[in-house]
């Protein structure tokens, strides 16, 4: 019986102290919480306090997976996140049932056709497959999900050569675009490695589309996976500063000797923040430092605006030296703040006979990797109201034909781009909808390298949950499927292509059930 009570002691000492290792916790935390001066809820209600703040600081979290339906949350809803996802991994946007949109909310509608267009008649380059990854469900059940991968070939949904957008077809080398979408400004800073050359590689394999570099400058991961690119320059110089921060014209000539690079843009704005971009000192390693020509691991302010120029006439200016050093279009990123903005644009380019090849649109709804509330909420217009704006002014001062419109902001998935294409776009940039096709989770730390998915993050232990030979696949699937899904829509419409897309295609409802045109 002896080795019983041996038994019986030990575990009885195990189980005391098991309690009392709580209890004395408690009364710790009870005593210090009380004497502390920070928060007044621990000073009153110590240990349960905690409580409070621990519920708090898990609150997003468990609203996002347990009390948020299915159409609520922001800046994305649970529905409008899988509409970015299943594409990428399953290459279908296919659902089953019926539509989850409250139909009583006022909104924009695509007109549909009495006699929609069969596929044969659609204006298309399907001739050369892609080959693409896909996931294929094994096992689907409450504990358990079974799938494997499969390699498929793809048709691409590119735009025929005879229908091609061309930016700047009066320069020495035009960009000519074969899809109507690609990737907005995301840099590399904001993103790491892992997730830049994802995006390329994917965006090379989907051929025809686009990536842009964001204000952080051209580096070798853009470059990887063999996309066109559209090099942005930001208030910041990025990537085109000399070591003083004065812009450096040569830097433009070299970056023009890039094949890969098709195109010039000067951000003067961007939706989330009408300011330069900030990226906190941890993310800027000595390899992004020395793209970029800043000291490593020292924050980033740009200036609010470019010290080159202040006016039209110097902007002008500004875009005509970079289009003569490098020979290719030169763009604008710009977010409207009302009807007398677009006007004043469009009068300037009228009267000089100067101005960009292309005006990438941003509205108010688009994202950042890091901004500030009161500028992302209530600074600058909608991208729905703005292009309608920016589309009317270009063409009542007859300078329509000499630029495209790019739009940006919240454009993830065919029946927004399409709506986007009828209200005056030429072209759709997505920027958040790539990013959760290589992981995003909407976690909402991208501002402090703390990104578990691995994405909006530098820190190298943490880019090891992204893993490009996977997610390059995600890119292109999501790019193929929402170029499919425009051809479909614009069928449905009546067009045989979706660059056929006009006002009248387009009508809006409100909430009481009356139809108006969009003009």
């Amino acid at each position: 019986m002896r080795w019983f009570e041996g038994i019986y002691f030990a575990t009885s000492l195990i189980v005391l102290l098991l309690l009392a290792v709580p209890i004395v916790i408690a009364i710790f935390l009870y005593f210090f919480d009380r004497r502390q001066k920070q928060h007044a809820i621990l000073r009153n209600y110590p240990v349960l306090g905690r409580v409070r703040y621990m519920l708090e600081k898990a609150g997003p979290e468990v609203r996002q997976y347990l009390f948020n339906d299915d159409n609520s949350g922001k800046p994305f809803s649970r529905q409008e996140y899988l509409h970015m996802v299943m594409p990428g991994k399953y290459l279908s946007s296919v659902i089953g049932f019926g539509s989850k949109r409250d139909f009583q909310e006022p909104g924009h509608y695509i007109r549909n056709a009495m006699f929609t267009k069969q596929n044969e008649e659609m204006r298309v380059d399907n001739e050369n497959l892609i080959k693409t990854m896909r996931y294929e469900v094994d096992e689907d059940n409450l504990f358990s999900r079974k799938e494997h991968r499969k390699e498929i070939p793809t048709l691409p949904w590119l735009l025929p050569e005879e229908d091609a957008i061309v930016l700047g077809p009066d320069c020495k080398q035009p960009f000519v675009v074969r899809s109507l979408l690609g990737q907005s400004g995301m840099s590399y800073g904001a993103l790491g490695e892992h997730a830049i050359t994802a995006l390329s590689k994917g965006i090379g394999m989907a051929q025809g589309a686009w990536m842009n570099t964001g204000e952080g400058g051209l580096s070798d991961h853009h470059l990887a996976g063999g996309a066109d690119i559209i090099a942005q320059i930001g208030s910041g110089l990025f990537g085109f500063r000399t070591e003083g921060g004065d812009f450096d014209i040569e830097k433009v000539k070299e970056k023009a000797q890039i094949a890969q690079v098709k195109a010039f843009e000067i951000k003067l704005a961007q939706g989330a923040k009408m300011r330069g971009g900030h990226v906190e000192g941890e993310k800027v390693t000595e390899e992004i430092a020395a793209i970029r020509n800043v000291t490593p691991f020292t924050s980033i302010n740009s200036p609010n605006r470019f010290n080159q120029f202040n006016d039209y006439p110097s902007l002008f200016t500004f875009i005509e030296d970079i289009r003569t050093a490098g020979g290719k279009p030169v763009g604008i990123k710009v977010v409207i703040g009302g009807k007398e903005d677009a006007e004043e644009l469009a009068l300037q380019m009228a009267e000089t006979g100067m101005g960009p090849d292309f005006i990438s649109l941003d509205g108010a709804e688009g994202g950042s990797g890091a901004t500030y509330q009161d500028l992302a909420d209530s600074v600058g217009l909608p991208l729905r109201s703005a292009l309608i704006l920016l589309d009317d002014a270009l063409r009542k001062y007859e300078v329509r034909d000499r630029v495209k419109i790019i739009a940006s902001g919240k454009i993830i998935t065919p029946d927004k781009a399409a709506i986007a294409l009828a209200l005056g776009a030429d072209l759709i940039q997505i920027a958040r909808g790539f990013m959760i096709s290589v992981g995003c989770i909407m976690a909402e730390r991208c501002h402090t390298n703390e990104c578990p998915a691995g994405v909006a993050t530098t820190d190298k232990h943490l880019q090891r949950a992204l893993v490009v030979e996977e997610k390059k696949f995600r890119v292109t699937n999501y790019i193929l499927t929402m170029r499919e899904g425009l051809f479909r829509v614009a069928a449905a419409a009546g067009l045989d292509s979706p660059t056929k897309f006009e006002r009248k295609h387009v009508i809006y409802k409100d909430e009481q059930g009356r139809i108006y045109p969009v003009e």
